[in-house]
């Protein structure tokens, strides 16, 4: 999961602070919620795929990377639920990369803090509640579910200082979203994600079946962006 956050999350915040410095110190305030917008797209159109595609092949990734020796068929199912847990996250984590600069380039430092010490709170919370249910899995998903309290504490603090409202085209953004990922989902459950001979392959094979999926998955997904109408030049800032 660090490598979708790290490679596209981070990256973007990083592209992004100079420039929302930059159009706050020269009062373009349409230009940072342009910036902004643009980049809260960018991480939904990789984090929303990168997200699925974690949860559908938990079990072939664990399975192709650790099923090995000791690790059992049950070892591998309860890793996958930790795995499916915090992939439910992923999006939240990356929100929050994004929309933190927004306070940033403001010189605000503060108050991502405050929201991160009551997102910390809540996930202690939550994790107190949820282990009994989910066990190691609830400790995994209130991880992520208080990464969206966060998201939703940064964005909703944002909108009311008027820094940041959504521009118009995000309808259809969804709905774009909605159909190449629901493609590319059940394209990579129908090449075999859930088969039950993993185990069986060798690490040759896991991985070669592995990144069929992977590579079917994500062509099937920025195919469908292609066909409902998006372009690169919608991407362009």
């Amino acid at each position: 999961m660090e490598l979708p956050l790290g490679i596209f999350g981070i990256a973007i915040a990083t592209v992004i602070l100079p420039s929302l410095s930059r159009q706050h110190v020269s009062a373009s305030a349409e230009q940072f919620r342009a910036t902004l917008d643009w980049a809260l797209r960018l991480v939904c159109l990789l984090a929303f795929p990168a997200a699925l595609a974690l949860f559908v092949l938990a079990e072939p990734l664990i399975t192709t990377l650790f099923q090995y020796g000791a690790m059992t068929a049950q070892d591998v199912e309860m890793a996958a639920m930790s795995l499916r847990a915090y992939s439910v996250g992923l999006l939240a984590f990356m929100l929050i990369k994004v929309l933190a600069p927004g306070y940033y380039s403001r010189q605000d430092t503060k108050t991502p803090v405050k929201i991160g010490i009551w997102a910390m709170v809540a996930n202690m919370v939550m994790n107190l509640i949820l282990i009994w249910p989910l066990q190691h899995a609830g400790l995994a998903l209130a991880t992520s579910l208080s990464a969206f309290l966060n998201a939703a504490l940064l964005f909703v603090g944002l909108y009311r200082l008027g820094v940041y409202r959504p521009l118009p085209g995000w309808g259809l953004m969804v709905l774009r979203l909605v159909l190449a990922n629901t493609a590319m989902v059940l394209l990579i459950l129908w090449l075999g994600a859930g088969s039950e001979s993993w185990a069986e392959w060798t690490v040759w094979q896991r991985a070669w079946q592995l990144a069929i999926l992977c590579v079917a998955g994500g062509s099937i997904y920025f195919v469908m962006l292609i066909l409902s109408g998006l372009r690169l030049r919608h991407l362009r800032h």
